[in-house]
């Protein structure tokens, strides 16, 4: 595939994008990754917040309050401010209503680039708030999502697939990339293929091209898994297209600058749970920006 520009930055604007994702109090995931990356690669984040979290659910003791009834409020009240959007980016999503409201931002700013995670789960488990209602809801913005960024667990459920394991056959990835195209995506980057060969592979397709055509991002792999680094890949990787990056480069800045941010991460106390510690490489984006 050529790399395409999805957005012409302008560099004396500064582009605006919801971020329509939940809040934790605590773990680094969500709005508390996607607020600081996207302003670090010189965005106006507009949170739209889906839930309110104590801690993310990797915990086993957390509190969970869903915003759906207060959400259309929100934004009515953004229309009668007229603001205006230039992105929006959906991840973690407290209810399957709640995919009416990016719908209607959707129809309400249909110049705004669809940037979707379709956070449900990963491991091959989905995650504790998640019903099978949430999940048929979510694939429902695949169609018409300029990018569309799922790790293979997300892949399965949106193409109603047993989870095959991290470890996929360039065909599998193939015919993995072909089943999202063919459900309306315009571009999709697979994240987290892993042979176990010390390498994490992302993969990025557009439908003009389709999966024989995908470019392949090798990233190494370091010895140790965290919490919240999907969500900070994908707010990276809005960052670097929101800056004008071509679709395939942004990816690989973003696996680049969850690599890095990871390599600090490790000599956090409690790591393993509390999710990526990303602020001591947050210059990499700002570098995108700077005139």
């Amino acid at each position: 595939m050529d790399d395409v520009i999805l957005y012409d930055r302008d560099p004396h604007y500064v582009p605006r994008v919801a971020a329509v994702h939940d809040m934790c109090g605590y773990g680094n995931c969500s709005l508390t990754a996607a607020i600081p990356i996207l302003s670090s690669a010189g965005c106006d984040v507009c949170p739209v917040p889906t839930a309110l979290f104590s801690a993310h659910t990797r915990y086993s003791v957390f509190t969970f309050h869903d915003t759906t009834e207060i959400l259309d409020g929100y934004l009515d009240a953004w229309r009668k401010e007229n603001v205006d959007l230039d992105g929006v980016y959906s991840g973690f999503l407290g209810s399957a209503e709640q995919v009416a409201i990016i719908k209607r931002l959707y129809s309400q700013y249909p110049h705004a680039l669809r940037l979707v995670d379709p956070v449900m789960g990963d491991g091959g488990e989905i995650y504790a708030t998640y019903t099978p209602e949430l999940c048929e809801a979510m694939g429902t913005l695949v169609d018409g999502a300029d990018v569309l960024m799922p790790n293979l667990t997300e892949a399965s459920i949106l193409t109603k697939r047993t989870y095959p394991g991290r470890d996929l056959s360039d065909a599998e990835v193939n015919d993995m990339i072909d089943a999202l195209l063919d459900l309306g995506a315009k571009n999709v980057v697979l994240k987290g293929i892993d042979h176990d060969d010390g390498t994490i592979r992302n993969y990025v397709a557009s439908a003009t091209s389709g999966a024989s055509g995908k470019q392949e991002l090798a990233h190494s792999k370091l010895p140790f898994m965290t919490h919240g680094t999907g969500d900070a890949f994908a707010s990276a990787l809005c960052g670097a297209l929101m800056a004008g990056r071509p679709l395939a480069e942004s990816a690989h800045i973003a696996g680049e600058f969850v690599r890095h941010a990871m390599e600090n991460t490790q000599y956090q106390p409690h790591h393993d749970e509390r999710g990526v510690s990303f602020e001591l490489n947050l210059d990499e984006l700002t570098q995108l920006v700077r005139r």
